[in-house]
């Protein structure tokens, strides 16, 4: 097998991304061939540096060109005065241009990319600028169940105007690309596709969104040989009965699927991974924590999976 080329990006530079960074890449040491590439600033807690050198062998650049010439079973630590946006705007093109072969990320605040002079809101519309895809969803995997968002960081009192049939198709294919790619006994499980209203709209005397895209995204589903339910009752479709139901859930806003996901999650498990873009994408499903920016107490866990469902993707 050949080796594979993972870029790591720390976000935040007052934030926790480079201590769970740090402690995910002391739990899994060195990766057989892959070759991990870490973006963090110049001048990061030399306690973390110290932690990763108990497991590995460090060679320091400034930059990723000159990275992508080092050879061997080497950490590649890109010590950078560049700002954490430009990391993953430069390990995306690197993606594009298959000089790397995936990325995982530690959380990046909206406030950071502002200041580096960017127009994105996150890191999905950064990838999804660069890579020019049209449709772009924010799948999450985690221990208990996993969640596609057919819409992201869109106001409460936009999501009804910003749902339509091709909105939904494409997150629907999508979250099927995700299925395909879980374990056989998930993957065989249909997509759970919640409403939009509460009791989903109640055969229309509670909202007609129900009634207007479902009957197409249904047709759609068997056109496609798309397994999938719905729409399915939002206050009660995650309900633990359900969890092993469905392959993965379908929810149409942020926070329809982000409460449910991080209230059963939390930290100890969830990777976030980029559906749609032509290349591989993994993060974290948490965010800074500046609260406890050099405390030391930071959970690593969600970085690990990251980690790993990037080398698994990369490998698939």
């Amino acid at each position: 097998m050949s080796k594979l080329r993972i870029a790591l990006t720390t976000g935040d530079v007052d934030g926790i991304g480079f201590e769970v960074t740090a402690k995910a890449l002391h739990h899994l040491g060195p990766q057989k061939n892959v070759q991990f590439i870490l973006w963090r600033t110049d001048g990061g807690d030399p306690r973390y540096l110290k932690l990763i050198d108990k497991k590995w062998t460090r060679i320091t650049v400034d930059s990723l060109e000159e990275a992508l010439k080092v050879d061997g079973p080497y950490l590649i630590d890109i010590a950078s005065d560049l700002s954490p946006a430009e990391w993953v705007e430069i390990s995306a093109k690197a993606c594009l241009q298959k000089k790397i072969d995936g990325i995982a990320t530690a959380p990046l605040s909206k406030t950071s990319i502002k200041d580096s002079g960017f127009k994105d809101l996150g890191h999905t519309d950064i990838l999804k600028r660069l890579s020019k895809a049209k449709h772009v969803n924010m799948g999450f995997v985690g221990e208990k169940f996993n969640v596609v968002l057919a819409t992201a960081h869109v106001p409460v009192s936009k999501v009804s105007k910003s749902l339509n049939f091709t909105v939904l198709a494409e997150a629907l294919k999508n979250a099927n690309e995700l299925r395909k790619k879980l374990p056989a006994a998930q993957s065989k499980r249909p997509i759970g596709v919640l409403g939009l209203n509460p009791h989903a709209g109640e055969k229309g005397l509670i909202g007609n969104e129900e009634l207007l895209l479902f009957p197409q995204l249904i047709n759609f589903a068997k056109e496609n040989r798309i397994p999938m339910e719905g729409p399915l009752v939002p206050d009660a479709a995650f309900f633990e009965s359900n969890w092993k139901r469905y392959s993965v859930y379908l929810t149409l806003y942020h926070d329809q699927g982000l409460i449910p996901f991080k209230m059963i999650h939390g930290q100890d498990s969830g990777v976030h991974i980029s559906l749609g873009i032509p290349f591989i994408r993994t993060s974290v499903d948490h965010g800074t924590a500046k609260d406890i920016f050099g405390k030391n107490i930071a959970n690593p866990h969600s970085m690990i999976d990251s980690i790993r469902w990037a080398i698994k993707l990369a490998r698939l």
